[in-house]
């Protein structure tokens, strides 16, 4: 079953107060989603989806994403075993980005490196110049055993 979306509404305040769910993909086919943790409302990562990751998701709960650098569908935790399963999709008031709250199974770390989080630097000022500094060290799993890299 292929989730169907509405189209897009053609006035301002249908879209911003009306009850359709009609995402507004950007010129590439996507639309941006960001992704937080449903307990405590960390945010863990930054993804896009096309419709067809959005409508999996809708339809087996699990989060999947448009890989841009693959060029294919990615269902996120599929290698690690830190799948995502949605609690919430919430759409913007122009609905042209969305936020998923999401359980984190397996080590709970939803970022490649093994973090929970894939925002785990801060940008600083330093001399005039912007440095990262690292604000999460923990790692839950070791990236090379679980992706062979």
């Amino acid at each position: 079953m292929t989730v169907a979306f509405a189209a897009p509404p053609t006035d301002k305040t249908t879209l911003e107060e009306g009850a359709a769910f009609s995402p507004k993909f950007d010129a590439s086919g996507l639309i941006t989603a960001v992704v937080a943790d449903a307990g405590d409302g960390a945010i863990l990562m930054l993804a896009h989806m096309n419709a067809e990751a959005l409508s999996l998701t809708l339809e087996t709960g699990v989060a999947h994403y448009w890989s841009r650098s693959r060029k294919a569908i990615w269902k996120k935790g599929e290698s690690s075993g830190n799948l995502q399963t949605v609690t919430e999709i919430l759409t913007d008031c122009d609905q042209d980005a969305i936020l998923l709250k999401v359980v984190v199974a397996g080590h709970a770390a939803t970022c490649h490196t093994g973090r929970r989080s894939c925002f785990y630097r801060a940008v600083q000022v330093e001399n005039g110049a912007a440095q990262l500094k690292s604000v999460d060290e923990q790692r839950h799993f070791d990236p090379a055993k679980v992706y062979g890299k």
